[in-house]
C-alpha cells in the first residue's frame, strides 16, 4: 500500500469513524429519552423539543398523573382525604422528580414532599386564582426552578380543594446535563480511542520502518554493513529500505573490492620488488665485476655488458607491462576499432612470429576455416598484444623436454562471432589453478623462479582487452598435455559489409568519371 493512500486511510478514518460512532452514541441516548417519553400515556406525539427542553419534559412525564388527578378531582373529589390514594400517584410521581400536594379549605393536608414545597410555598396560588383552562402549569424559575400544575375542586362536603403536582425542574435539567456530559465523555473516549489505534497502524507502518534505517544507518557509520534493512512494507517506505539494502550491499562490495585490491596491490608490489630486485642485483654484481678488475678480457666484458643489457630489458618489460595494466584498468587506453580482415590480420602476425619462434625450438601451424573476407570489428594494436601474451606464456611454460609446437586455428560459430583457439603443447595449468588465471596477479607458479617470472598480469591484461571488445575468453588445459585459449570475437554485420561494399563500388566509380573527365579536358 502506498504512503499516500495510507495518509488518505489515516485522515478518513480519524474523520469518519469518531463521526459514525458519535452518531451512534448520540442517537441511543436520544432514543433512551425518546422511550421513557413514550411511556407517557395520555402523550400523542413526542417530538425532539419535548424531549431536550427540561420544562417540556417535566410537563411531559407528569401529563398521564395530572389527567388522573383532574378526573378523580371531578368524579371523586374526597379520594383525595385517602393517605393511599395520594401515595399511588406520588410513588408514580416520585419516579420523574415530582410530588404530589393536596390543600383543603387553605390546610394542606398531603405532602408528598416537604423539601419542594417549603421552595415554592409563598409561590402557590390560592383557591380560585388558578385558571383551570392551563394544563402546562406554571413555571417559577430562579433559584426555585419548580413547574406547578394546580386544579381546583369541591369536596363533597363543600370545603375549597385543591391538588399540585410540583416538579423539579432542577433535577431534570440536570438530568439533560448528565444526559449532555455523557455525550462530551463519549466523543473524547472515541477520538481518543480512534487517534490512538490510527497513531499506532501509522507507527507501525512509518516510524518502526524509519527507526529500523535509522539503526542500519548507524551500524553503517560505525563500519558494520553485515546488518540488512528489513523489508515487508510495499509503499515509499518500503522503496526506500529495499534502495537502502541495495546500497548497503553495493558499499559492501566495494568495501570488499576495496580491501581485495589493497591486498592485490601489495601483492604486487611484493612481487614487483622481487621481480626488480634479482636483475638490478644481476645488474649490480656484474658492474661490479667490471670495476674491481674480474673481466679482465674483452670476452668476458662482453659477457658481463650483454647480461647487464639482458637484465635491463627485463626490468623495462616488467615497467611497461605495469604501465600497461594501470592504463587499462583506469580506462585510459583509447581504442581504435576498426573492421579488420582476419585472415591479412593472422598472415602478418604469423609472418612475423614464425621465425622468432623456430629459433626458439617452437613450431607454429596455422589454420583459417572461415571466408577469407571475414572481418571482426578490433583494435589491431590491442588485439596483438593480447595474440602475444598469449604466445609468450606458450613459450615461458613450454616442456623442455620436446619440441614446443603451438597451433593457432580460426573458425566461425553461429551468434556472430568469431572463434580463436590458440593451442599449446606445454606443461599445461593443475585443475585448481585454472579457475584463477585471467585474476590481476596471480601466478600459478609460486616458486618465482628466473625461468617462469613475471607480474601475473599478462592474461589479466588479455581479458580486459577481449572484454573490452565484447568478446570472450577462457582457456582449457590439461596437464602434461598443454593449454588451450578460446577467444570470442564479433563479427562486422552483414548490413554493414553490404553499405561499405557499396561505397567502395560508388567510390570506384566516382574516381573513373572524374579521370575521364580529366581525359576529356586534356584532350
Amino acid at each position: 500500500m502506498k504512503l499516500k493512500t495510507r495518509l488518505i486511510i489515516a485522515f478518513l478514518s480519524i474523520m469518519l469513524i469518531p463521526l459514525c460512532l458519535m452518531s451512534i452514541v448520540i442517537i441511543t441516548i436520544v432514543n433512551m429519552q425518546f422511550k421513557q417519553a413514550e411511556q407517557t400515556p395520555a402523550l400523542n406525539e413526542v417530538t425532539f423539543q419535548s424531549v431536550a427542553n427540561p420544562i417540556a419534559r417535566a410537563n411531559l412525564f407528569t401529563m398521564d398523573c395530572y389527567n388522573e388527578v383532574k378526573l378523580c378531582a371531578t368524579k371523586t373529589p374526597d379520594r383525595f382525604e385517602s393517605d393511599e390514594y395520594n401515595s399511588s400517584i406520588n410513588s408514580h410521581l416520585a419516579a420523574n422528580s415530582s410530588a404530589l400536594v393536596v390543600r383543603k379549605n387553605g390546610t394542606f393536608i398531603y405532602v408528598g414532599n416537604a423539601d419542594l414545597l417549603g421552595r415554592v410555598t409563598d409561590k402557590i396560588a390560592e383557591y380560585g386564582e388558578h385558571s383551570t383552562d392551563v394544563d402546562d402549569g406554571s413555571y417559577i424559575g430562579g433559584n426555585v426552578q419548580v413547574l406547578i400544575k394546580q386544579k381546583d375542586f369541591k369536596f363533597s362536603d363543600g370545603g375549597e380543594g385543591s391538588v399540585f403536582i410540583l416538579t423539579d425542574v432542577m433535577k431534570i435539567n440536570n438530568q439533560t446535563k448528565g444526559s449532555f456530559l455523557q455525550i462530551v465523555v463519549s466523543i473524547i473516549i472515541i477520538m481518543f480511542l480512534t487517534s490512538a489505534l490510527v497513531a499506532f497502524w501509522l507507527y507501525r507502518s512509518l516510524v518502526r520502518p524509519i527507526n529500523a534505517l535509522r539503526e542500519s544507518t548507524n551500524n553503517m557509520t560505525n563500519g558494520n554493513l553485515d546488518v540488512s534493512v528489513e523489508n515487508k512494507c510495499k509503499d515509499e517506505i518500503g522503496d526506500l529500505c529495499g534502495d537502502f539494502e541495495e546500497m548497503r550491499l553495493h558499499m559492501k562490495d566495494l568495501l570488499a573490492d576495496s580491501l581485495r585490491h589493497e591486498q592485490d596491490y601489495k601483492d604486487l608490489m611484493r612481487n614487483i620488488s622481487h621481480d626488480l630486485k634479482t636483475p638490478l642485483t644481476a645488474i649490480k654484481g656484474y658492474a661490479e665485476g667490471i670495476l674491481d678488475g674480474v673481466a679482465s678480457t674483452p670476452e668476458k666484458q662482453e659477457k658481463y655488458i650483454r647480461t647487464i643489457y639482458s637484465k635491463a630489458n627485463e626490468m623495462t618489460l616488467l615497467v611497461d607491462e605495469l604501465s600497461m595494466y594501470a592504463k587499462i584498468d583506469t580506462n585510459a587506453v583509447p581504442y581504435n576499432f576498426i573492421n579488420l580482415n582476419l585472415a591479412n590480420y593472422f598472415d602478418d602476425i604469423i609472418t612475423e612470429t614464425r621465425l622468432d619462434l623456430e629459433l626458439q625450438n617452437m613450431e607454429v601451424d596455422y589454420v583459417n576455416e572461415v571466408d577469407p573476407d571475414q572481418e571482426v570489428i578490433a583494435d589491431s594494436e590491442q588485439l596483438t598484444r593480447c595474440v602475444n601474451n598469449i604466445i609468450a606464456n606458450a613459450v615461458k611454460y613450454r616442456d623442455t623436454s620436446r619440441k614446443g609446437k603451438i597451433d593457432i586455428s580460426i573458425s566461425d560459430i553461429e551468434g556472430g562471432y568469431v572463434r580463436i583457439k590458440i593451442h599449446d603443447n606445454g606443461k599445461g595449468i593443475s585443475v585448481k589453478d585454472l579457475p584463477y588465471i585471467f585474476d590481476r596477479f596471480y601466478r600459478a607458479d609460486s616458486s618465482r623462479n628466473s625461468a617462469t617470472g613475471g607480474s601475473g598480469l599478462g592474461l589479466a591484461i588479455v581479458k580486459k582487452i577481449i572484454d573490452d571488445h565484447g568478446g570472450r575468453i577462457w582457456a582449457e588445459s590439461k596437464q602434461g598435455v598443454g593449454t588451450t585459449m578460446n577467444i570470442l570475437l564479433r563479427k562486422v554485420p552483414e548490413k554493414i559489409l553490404e553499405v561499405e561494399k557499396e561505397d567502395i563500388q560508388e567510390d570506384k566509380k566516382s574516381k573513373k568519371r572524374r579521370a575521364s573527365h580529366e581525359q576529356n579536358i586534356d584532350n
